[in-house]
This record gives C-alpha cells, structure tokens and sequence, in this order.
C-alpha cells in the first residue's frame, strides 16, 4: 500500500514523522494519518514526497516497482 511505501521511505532516511511534517508543512499528526491511511494524501504532498525520496509518483502511488524518476 502507498502508506507502507512513505513510511518505508521515511524510515530508510532514518527520519521522524515530526521531521517529515517540517518537510511537507504539516503537522506530525497529519503526517502521521497519512501514514496510517487516515488522511488521504493531497497531490501536492505526493509530489513533495516523491521529489524529496528522488521517487516517482507512480512509485509512491504501487503503479511501479521502479523507484526511478523518469525525466
């Protein structure tokens, strides 16, 4: 699922969900509800995370396995 995916990604930083709600602009509770499934995510925040990881959307979204970004 894409909320196992971000918080897959969060932790292979070995980054906090606070820091990560500096990151997005958001708080460590919404990230957090991000992560859970609670919240959906916006495409603005998809897009942020995707660019922060160096992922693409479509990994983020499991329309791919690739991590690359294709430019």
């Amino acid at each position: 699922m894409i909320y196992r995916r971000i918080r897959d990604l969060r932790e292979d930083s070995d980054l906090t969900q606070k820091k990560m709600g500096e990151i997005l602009s958001c708080s460590q509770r919404v990230y957090s509800n991000y992560e859970r499934g609670e919240l959906d995510i916006p495409t603005e925040i998809l897009i942020k995370l995707a660019d922060f990881h160096k992922v693409s959307v479509d990994y983020l979204l499991e329309r791919t396995d690739k991590k690359e970004v294709n430019r």
